[in-house]
Protein backbone atom coordinates (compact mmCIF):
# COMPACT_ATOMS: atom_id res chain seq x y z
CA UNK A 1 0.00 0.00 0.00
CA UNK A 2 1.35 3.31 -0.82
CA UNK A 3 2.28 5.90 2.05
CA UNK A 4 0.69 8.71 0.30
CA UNK A 5 -3.05 6.93 1.59
CA UNK A 6 -1.49 7.37 5.68
CA UNK A 7 -3.81 9.33 7.65
CA UNK A 8 -2.30 10.23 11.07
CA UNK A 9 0.25 7.49 11.40
CA UNK A 10 -2.76 4.75 10.32
CA UNK A 11 -2.87 2.86 7.26
CA UNK A 12 -5.58 5.50 5.55
CA UNK A 13 -8.46 7.86 6.82
CA UNK A 14 -10.94 4.97 7.16
CA UNK A 15 -9.36 3.00 9.67
CA UNK A 16 -8.15 6.26 11.70
CA UNK A 17 -11.57 7.01 11.70
CA UNK A 18 -13.05 3.34 12.86
CA UNK A 19 -10.42 3.42 15.50
CA UNK A 20 -11.71 6.99 16.90
CA UNK A 21 -14.64 6.51 16.90
CA UNK A 22 -14.04 3.01 18.70
CA UNK A 23 -11.94 5.16 21.45
CA UNK A 24 -13.88 8.08 21.95
CA UNK A 25 -17.49 6.75 22.77
CA UNK A 26 -17.40 4.96 26.27
CA UNK A 27 -19.69 2.76 25.65
CA UNK A 28 -18.02 1.59 22.64
CA UNK A 29 -14.85 1.69 23.95
CA UNK A 30 -15.63 -0.44 27.30
CA UNK A 31 -17.20 -3.19 24.65
CA UNK A 32 -14.12 -3.60 22.55
CA UNK A 33 -11.19 -3.55 25.56
CA UNK A 34 -13.51 -6.46 26.93
CA UNK A 35 -13.05 -7.94 23.78
CA UNK A 36 -9.84 -7.61 23.01
CA UNK A 37 -9.39 -9.06 26.70
CA UNK A 38 -10.76 -11.83 25.81
CA UNK A 39 -9.00 -12.54 22.84
CA UNK A 40 -5.97 -12.10 24.44
CA UNK A 41 -6.63 -14.93 27.56
CA UNK A 42 -6.43 -17.54 24.87
CA UNK A 43 -2.73 -17.46 22.94
CA UNK A 44 -4.60 -19.06 20.01
CA UNK A 45 -8.41 -19.21 19.15
CA UNK A 46 -9.73 -21.41 15.77
CA UNK A 47 -12.01 -19.99 13.09
CA UNK A 48 -14.45 -21.98 11.31
CA UNK A 49 -12.18 -23.87 9.09
CA UNK A 50 -10.41 -25.14 12.55
CA UNK A 51 -6.97 -23.07 11.54
CA UNK A 52 -5.65 -21.50 14.03
CA UNK A 53 -5.86 -17.60 13.88
CA UNK A 54 -3.80 -15.13 16.37
CA UNK A 55 -5.68 -13.19 18.63
CA UNK A 56 -4.74 -10.04 16.37
CA UNK A 57 -6.42 -11.64 13.56
CA UNK A 58 -9.35 -12.66 15.35
CA UNK A 59 -10.18 -9.50 16.80
CA UNK A 60 -9.44 -8.02 13.56
CA UNK A 61 -12.50 -10.31 12.02
CA UNK A 62 -14.67 -9.97 14.73
CA UNK A 63 -14.46 -5.93 14.50
CA UNK A 64 -14.87 -6.29 10.93
CA UNK A 65 -18.08 -8.41 10.73
CA UNK A 66 -19.84 -6.35 13.74
CA UNK A 67 -19.16 -3.28 12.07
CA UNK A 68 -20.53 -4.19 8.65
CA UNK A 69 -23.31 -6.09 11.12
CA UNK A 70 -23.85 -2.37 12.56
CA UNK A 71 -24.04 -0.29 9.39
CA UNK A 72 -27.54 0.89 8.51
CA UNK A 73 -29.18 -0.41 5.90
CA UNK A 74 -29.56 2.01 2.65
CA UNK A 75 -30.85 0.02 0.18
CA UNK A 76 -29.65 -0.24 -3.31
CA UNK A 77 -28.26 3.64 -3.00
CA UNK A 78 -24.94 5.10 -4.19
CA UNK A 79 -24.81 5.79 0.07
CA UNK A 80 -24.52 2.12 0.66
CA UNK A 81 -21.95 2.01 -1.93
CA UNK A 82 -20.13 4.31 -0.47
CA UNK A 83 -20.48 2.79 3.01
CA UNK A 84 -19.73 -0.23 2.24
CA UNK A 85 -16.41 0.93 -0.28
CA UNK A 86 -15.10 2.83 3.14
CA UNK A 87 -15.81 0.01 5.30
CA UNK A 88 -14.06 -1.98 2.80
CA UNK A 89 -11.12 -0.16 3.26
CA UNK A 90 -10.20 -0.19 6.91
CA UNK A 91 -7.34 -1.91 8.23
CA UNK A 92 -9.22 -4.07 11.09
CA UNK A 93 -5.82 -6.02 11.85
CA UNK A 94 -4.08 -2.97 12.37
CA UNK A 95 -6.98 -1.79 14.90
CA UNK A 96 -6.94 -5.12 16.77
CA UNK A 97 -2.86 -4.79 17.20
CA UNK A 98 -3.76 -1.26 18.27
CA UNK A 99 -6.67 -2.81 20.93
CA UNK A 100 -4.07 -5.58 22.08
CA UNK A 101 -0.78 -3.14 22.77
CA UNK A 102 -3.04 -1.37 24.48
CA UNK A 103 -3.66 -3.46 27.07
CA UNK A 104 -0.05 -4.20 27.87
Amino acid sequence: MADDKRYNGWTNYETWAVKLWIDNEEPSYSYWREQAENWQRVPEHYAHDQSPRPPMHSLGAQLKDEFFNMAPDLGTTVWADLLTAALAEVNWDEIAKSMLEDLE
